[in-house]
């Protein structure tokens, strides 16, 4: 098992769980995972940021081994760790997450992201937003990109859109964000514009694709934006990353020309390479957006599947649910809720499951709902990390 993140330690949970004698190793890069559900509201001053550091699971029956798996022989299933470890397998769970596509945005690399913050990996990133945020002087114009599909947690964006403008509006007065975006249409929008039409006029100002809001490249010096049809200057940039399934899922050669992993949406076996299954948000999984209780969804069906595999039993694909909550103020929330099952290569919506929270709520309605969020975040990390 390679990755201790919401799907990999669910993934080892459930093995263990399934079949007490199956050996288990979980294999872990960092000490202390920093999350990415919670750091908006990290950026926003609403969280500290040791409230989104989870020090990795220690689970009981499994093996836990702290390192980096850089390398992967599928045909003699061996594992190769940053320190030359070697470790055997008989069935392999990759549960990469996302890296950052360097390469998607032109002029925006690793030192543009000290002066234009991504903040959607590692804690360092979301430390310096909350800090460049704060510092802005009052009047200030933030700008944030927001890249084309597929991303992580597709929510995610528009929340952490509406909390700095909910710090803005709060805390630097006459400030504005401008939020470009290279899509038309995107997850929870009716919630989100509604909110930020009754929350937010005058701060905030989101352009979308057809009105020439894809960002084809920056220059963080400068602080200037470049669209198809205009160039925008910020005091403050953020740039969502184009992103790509991480980097051992391509050194595995699970990943395809898309750099994303096709996968058997039932088994989560991958399609390119046979022993290795792959969960999270590095697949390819269709309607089941990339979220991180989707990935201890996945984690559940792989688990089962592998171990049904094991012991030559039947296994039927299973139905998976996936929530996903966004916060457009501290009291303010809503949700999208669906359930899966595979379909041919992919995960399809099964009809009907959708529930959205409905984009007239009652103020009552939104602060339960951001309630909920809080419980849910605390129970999904208690959950992983516990």
């Amino acid at each position: 098992m390679i990755g201790g993140g919401f799907g990999g330690a669910a993934a080892a949970r459930a093995l263990v769980a399934a079949d007490p004698t199956l050996a288990v190793t979980l294999v872990e890069r960092e000490a202390v995972i920093s999350i990415g559900p919670g750091s908006s509201a990290v950026i926003a001053g609403l969280r500290d940021a040791a409230s989104i550091r989870f020090a990795a699971a220690v689970i009981p029956g499994v093996t836990r081994r702290q390192g980096e798996a850089v390398a992967v022989d599928p045909v003699a299933r061996r594992v190769r760790l940053g320190d030359g470890t070697m470790l055997d397998y008989d069935r392999l769970i990759l549960a990469p997450g996302v890296d950052i596509d360097w390469d998607g945005l032109p002029g925006y690399g690793r030192a543009a992201a000290e002066i234009m913050p991504h903040a959607w990996t590692g804690e360092a990133q979301t430390i310096l937003l909350r800090n460049k945020l704060a510092a802005m002087q009052a009047g200030g114009t933030v700008i944030m990109s927001i890249p084309a599909s597929p991303i992580r947690c597709p929510i995610a964006p528009y929340e952490r859109a509406s909390l700095i403008a909910w710090f803005l509006k709060t805390h630097k007065p006459r400030s504005k964000l401008l939020v470009l975006d290279a899509k038309e249409h995107f997850s929870n929008q009716a919630n989100f514009q509604a909110a930020w039409k009754a929350l937010y006029p005058g701060v905030l100002e989101w352009v979308g694709l057809p009105d020439g809001g894809r960002v084809t490249k920056v220059e963080a010096a400068i602080g200037r934006f470049e669209t198809e049809f205009d160039d925008h200057r910020a005091d403050l940039g953020t740039v969502v990353p184009p992103q790509r399934a991480g980097a051992i899922a391509v050194a595995a050669g699970v990943a395809d020309r898309s750099f994303w992993c096709p996968v058997d949406p039932a088994t989560f076996e991958s399609t390119l390479v046979p022993g290795i299954h792959v969960i999270g948000d590095a697949i390819i999984a269709g309607a089941m957006p990339k979220a991180a209780h989707a990935a201890g969804e996945h984690a559940r069906a792989c688990a089962a599947a592998i171990v049904a595999s094991l012991r030559g039993t039947p296994f039927t694909p299973m139905r998976l649910e996936n929530i996903c909550f966004g916060l457009a103020a501290p009291s303010y929330g809503f949700s999208v809720r669906g359930a899966y099952l595979p379909n041919g290569k992919l995960l399809n919506e099964i009809a009907g499951s959708a529930k959205t929270s409905p984009p007239d709520a009652p103020a009552e309605m939104r602060a339960r709902e951001a309630e909920e969020a809080d419980g849910w975040y605390r129970q999904i990390t208690a959950a992983t990390f516990a």
